[in-house]
């Protein structure tokens, strides 16, 4: 069965990033009171952000009753204004290598090309905009479109659904997280593909299952041929 969607995570998987995103979470939450390490946060950055925010929060001793919305909100507003900012201004801001080559050639094989993040769409129209990407890519779909992100499959099936693709075997992921490798899985996509140009090692990605690591992007278009 051919391939007629590849959906693809943006920082660190198309989208080079330093840590970037990491020391912004780490920011916000120190504001507010909780120190955390980058070791701690970087599992952590697959998933919507404010579920994320949750999961630290408990993972650093908070009860229950200390983790309120308004807690959440607050600490997800404070890096939502540090990313903005970020991939407004910063020079940093550009696409990992042969990512813009792999678009076209899949592009030029009709394969339609999807990107899914765990940033809210406001941070994530930025990076598009940014990179001029609205042109390559076919679809959209940010954490906050959906009632569940990541590793749930509601993502992708939201892209499936638009582009009017109902077999997940049509389907491959792409990303460099625990959680980008289980949507994939989940939505029961033809390929759960790990890459190493974010936050995992190659030995940090096989622990999830994937159906394949690579260490470049453009390895895909092998993997579909």
């Amino acid at each position: 069965m051919s391939v007629k969607l590849v959906v693809f995570d943006m920082a660190g998987t198309t989208v080079k990033d330093k840590n970037y995103v990491g020391l912004a979470f780490q920011k916000a939450m120190s504001a507010h009171g909780y120190e955390v390490s980058i070791a701690e946060i970087n599992p952590m950055m697959g998933y919507e952000k404010p579920l994320a925010i949750k999961m630290l929060l408990k993972q650093y001793g908070c009860s229950e009753t200390e983790i309120t919305e308004g807690l959440i909100f607050a600490i997800h507003e404070d890096f939502v204004s540090a990313m903005i900012h970020f991939y407004q201004t910063s020079a940093e801001v550009v696409p990992l290598p042969n990512v813009a080559d792999t678009f076209l050639q899949l592009k030029a094989r009709g394969i339609k090309i999807g990107l899914d993040t765990g940033f809210s769409r406001n941070i994530a129209e930025i990076i598009v905009d940014r990179l001029n990407w609205s042109d390559m890519i076919d679809i959209l779909v940010a954490s906050d479109d959906v009632p569940r992100g990541r590793p749930f499959p509601d993502m992708i099936r939201k892209m499936m659904e638009e582009l009017n693709i109902s077999d997940p075997q049509e389907v491959v992921k792409v990303g460099d997280t625990e959680v980008d490798i289980n949507e994939g899985l989940n939505t029961g996509c033809k390929y759960s593909i790990g890459i190493t140009t974010g936050a995992f090692t190659r030995e940090g990605l096989l622990k999830y299952h994937p159906t394949h690591v690579i260490d470049d992007i453009s390895e895909v278009l092998a993997l579909i041929s």
